[in-house]
């Protein structure tokens, strides 16, 4: 196979962590690789909050310029990253199977502050949906603003007097930086795709998405295209506090899903399940029943904050 086939990725730890695996499956079918690190413009700015940037895309934006430029062949993304409407020109070529989707606290010195009635803990994350749960369960609690790649995350709160900050286990875990001074939320519901990595590639471009399709792992597939259609259903992105799980067992969809308001004060949630060939409205459904509930209330009111 003489074509070179240039994989697009962010230049942090994770991300080129997540673009070798990319690069391992297509080699082992014999395909000839590069890969080919690119800034996108949420590694530039690392000090808003997401939240106030307010764009679609703004870790997958540069790369999916880059593709639509022919600089390069795949873009290699987390799916959490990804709007769930695709640039035109650009489909979905391989979802790689799930990893780790849960969230984690790394605290300071102890989580006893975790069982202290009126203690104000300073908590660390830009996420809007963690901050709204976290506040839903420790409403006490000041949340404090964490931008930046893992290695970065974990620095800046070793030297913030801060009691915790919140992460996701797959992006500690696929580097190997977890510190042992961590506990799984197990209560807290994930983003929709948490855990997920997709890789795109150009409209009509059969060589790469042939390629792409041999490592394409269905069951992920499915499950993130219903947290994803829940997600789409609600309108929201990376502001608005919105939750999504879904995984297969025993050929049947089991599907969690929550919307909060920013505060965490207000929430709706759902769960339902399906045999595989019934569940491709699942996301749709639980979004427009959380919707029915008051749900629209809240997301115009997170509309009218902005």
């Amino acid at each position: 196979m003489d074509k070179v086939i240039r994989i697009g990725t962010r230049e942090s730890q994770l991300a080129l962590w997540q673009a070798h695996q990319v690069n391992n499956h297509l080699i082992a079918q014999g395909y000839r690789t590069a890969l080919v690190p690119i800034k996108s413009e949420g590694d530039i700015d690392l000090v808003t909050p997401l939240y106030e940037i307010g764009v679609q895309g703004i870790f997958t934006k540069s790369l999916d310029l880059a593709l639509l430029n022919n600089r390069i062949d795949i873009a290699v993304h987390s799916l959490k990253d990804v709007p769930t409407q695709l640039p035109q020109g650009i489909q979905q070529a391989a979802v790689l199977e799930r990893g780790p989707v849960k969230d984690l606290l790394v605290y300071k010195t102890n989580p006893d502050f975790l069982q202290q009635p009126g203690y104000v803990a300073a908590i660390a994350t830009s996420s809007v949906r963690r901050k709204a749960q976290w506040l839903r369960k420790y409403p006490q609690h000041q949340i404090f603003n964490l931008r930046g790649n893992v290695n970065t995350r974990l620095k800046k709160l070793a030297d913030e007097p801060w009691d915790g900050a919140i992460f996701a286990a797959a992006g500690l875990e696929r580097i190997n930086v977890r510190p042992e001074t961590s506990i799984e939320l197990d209560w807290m519901l994930p983003a929709p795709a948490q855990g997920a990595v997709v890789a795109v590639c150009r409209e009509n471009d059969t060589f790469c998405l042939e390629a792409c399709a041999a490592f394409n792992h269905a069951p992920t597939a499915l499950a993130t295209q219903i947290e994803r259609a829940f997600l789409r259903t609600l309108m929201g992105g990376c502001t608005t506090p919105i939750s999504a799980f879904a995984y297969i067992e025993n050929n049947t969809v089991h599907f969690e899903g929550e919307l909060c308001s920013l505060d965490g004060s207000k929430f709706f949630q759902t769960s339902r399940k399906a045999g595989i060939d019934d569940a491709n409205n699942i996301g749709y459904d639980a979004a427009q029943e959380i919707l029915a509930q008051g749900g629209a209330e809240v997301v115009a009111e997170i509309r009218n904050a902005k």
